[in-house]
């Protein structure tokens, strides 16, 4: 076979691919290329093409090497590098995708293809190190270093006890579960969780966990729920106590003691609160949150005046 033989063929076979190419068939199309490139290996297009359909089949690696073949067999030719920043875009390397797009625009700064793709992989950027930081948020919340007064005050009221400390364990532990369900499915369950007494419990007889989320319906439910909640925490020996609940479920105003919304500096904030409940010490939170970039975020715990918000009325006798 002559050269000019050869090169027919090689044409045909490259022609061949693109058919298959623009019909969608990558797999039958990346083949002819491969059959071309075996005739020709030193025919950066042929590289350029290939690397198109390995992109479309989301063979990412090899689509990258037949790039960067190509930019080494025709290094000032502008396709080469936008295959490069196609296939690092499609890899989520963002930085090093509109690196080689910019490489491809010196080339041809007429390319508004190129043009465009900076634009997106500028604000895909941006959109990954905003996603990245709102995970580090989440990760790095820290409930018990916004909870150091009232170390300080139940240290004060419990004087040198150990009791203190397991209150105020159990009151972080309880909140940082409470915001990782939040973060999880944006919910959590209205719950009063009880600090049971290691001794005295009956433990075949009370749980650690009480559900209360039929306490919200109504006044008279909120009622029955209190004095429910009272004579448990007095028949288990509870030490102390933590309700969660979600702001949606607070649904008529005379948990807010008749003052109504205007009593409330929170907008329209989701969230949800943790009222801590002991003989000596009784505090309120609320968690606000927000949504960024698709993600749930739990913002620092705000504290509340109890006597003005509180979820339950006092459900220990007053030490």
């Amino acid at each position: 076979m002559g050269e000019s033989e050869e090169k027919a063929a090689e044409i045909s076979l490259k022609d061949q691919g693109n058919e298959f190419f623009k019909a969608g068939n990558y797999l039958k199309a990346a083949a002819l290329y491969t059959q071309a490139i075996k005739q020709d290996p030193s025919n950066p297009a042929l590289y350029s093409n290939r690397a198109a359909a390995f992109l479309n089949l989301v063979k990412l690696n090899k689509a990258l090497a037949d790039a960067e073949t190509t930019i080494s067999l025709k290094p000032e030719w502008e396709k080469g590098y936008f295959r490069k920043g196609c296939v690092l875009e499609a890899m989520e390397r963002y930085d090093e995708a509109l690196a080689a797009f910019q490489v491809a625009l010196k080339y041809n700064a007429q390319s508004s293809e190129v043009s465009k793709k900076i634009k997106r992989l500028r604000q895909l950027a941006r959109d990954k190190k905003r996603a990245q930081e709102v995970e580090t948020m989440r990760s790095n919340i820290d409930v018990a270093k916004h909870l150091d007064s009232l170390k300080s005050e139940l240290s004060g009221k419990y004087g040198a006890e150990d009791s203190w400390k397991e209150i105020f364990s159990f009151l972080v532990d309880t909140m940082e579960k409470a915001v990782k369900s939040w973060h999880e499915t944006s919910n959590v369950d209205a719950r009063v969780y009880f600090l049971l007494h290691k001794e005295k419990t009956d433990t075949e007889k009370y749980a650690p966990v009480v559900n209360i989320d039929k306490a919200f319906e109504s006044p008279h439910t909120h009622g029955s729920c209190c004095s429910f909640l009272r004579q448990y925490a007095e028949e288990s020996f509870s030490r102390a106590a933590c309700l969660v609940a979600p702001k949606s479920t607070i649904s008529y105003p005379q948990v807010w003691k008749g003052q109504g919304s205007r009593k409330w500096k929170h907008g329209q904030d989701n969230g949800f609160f943790i009222q801590l409940e002991s003989p000596s010490v009784r505090k309120l939170w609320f968690i606000p949150s927000s949504i960024e970039k698709g993600q749930t975020l739990c913002r620092d715990p705000v504290a509340l005046d109890i006597g003005m918000h509180e979820i339950l009325p006092r459900i220990f006798k007053q030490a």
